[in-house]
């Protein structure tokens, strides 16, 4: 019988293309998944994905830091992949422009509740401070949030696990929330889902349509601008 050498196993385990294999696959199982279970959204594809690719990294016994070698070249396309949401806003321009109120109603709601409400419940429980800064940001979408935590002392780490969790919790109950509350209208549709759910909230909008995914791509970019402005200004007067 063919017995492969422990030492050429671990060079396949850890070689770039497998991370992306891996991480590209237990998606793909994911959409299936949850198009086989007539689009449940109990059966979120990020998550199903994370649970696979998780599962897949311990079996082969690859660590964190070494898939991260592989894959890094997937998180570089996050990049990319948010500037390509100018392409539906473009396209709503005139929709977005007239707007404005409910735009700016959406954020004078939706970000100080996001804020207010974790670090409020945080310190109700008797939280650290460190804790509690690290819980602060976690409205805002990973890119923004993690560098605000690490500027005003909280764990980047927990604080990208933090917004994770948050997107996949928004898009699994916010769109029943949405049908139980009557909401029609695409643009409060969208500008909710992506104020509470960042990109989750995004993917399940354009699920419904364009101008839905346009304003939650556009309230999720002001959500994490302007939380990346309320955050600090607030701490630094509270200091």
């Amino acid at each position: 019988m063919l017995q492969l050498d422990p030492t050429a196993w671990q060079s396949i385990v850890q070689h770039p293309a497998m991370a992306i294999g891996l991480t590209v696959t237990a998606f793909f199982l994911a959409i299936r998944l949850q198009r086989l279970a007539r689009g449940s959204v109990l059966l979120n594809p990020t998550l199903v994905a994370i649970v696979i690719t998780a599962t897949g990294l311990h079996a082969f016994g690859v660590g964190y830091d070494t898939y991260m070698r592989g894959a890094g070249f997937m998180h570089f396309l996050l990049g990319p992949a948010v500037v390509v949401l100018a392409i539906p806003l473009y396209r709503q321009t005139p929709l977005i422009l007239s707007s404005k109120r409910l735009l700016g109603a959406s954020l004078a709601v939706g970000l100080p509740v996001g804020i207010v409400s974790a670090v409020g419940i945080a310190w109700a429980l008797g939280a650290t401070t460190e804790t509690i800064l690290t819980l602060a940001p976690k409205g805002a979408t990973s890119g923004i949030s993690i560098g605000v935590s690490e500027k005003i002392g909280g764990i980047p780490v927990l604080t990208a696990v933090l917004v994770i969790c948050t997107g996949v919790s928004g898009a699994i109950v916010g769109p029943p929330i949405m049908r139980i509350l009557g909401v029609t209208d695409h643009r409060v549709f969208g500008v909710t889902m992506g104020i509470s759910a960042h990109g989750q909230g995004i993917a399940e909008s354009f699920k419904l349509s364009e101008v839905a995914g346009a304003f939650a791509g556009l309230g999720m970019a002001l959500n994490g601008v302007l939380t990346a402005m309320v955050i600090p200004i607030s701490l630094t007067l509270l200091r």
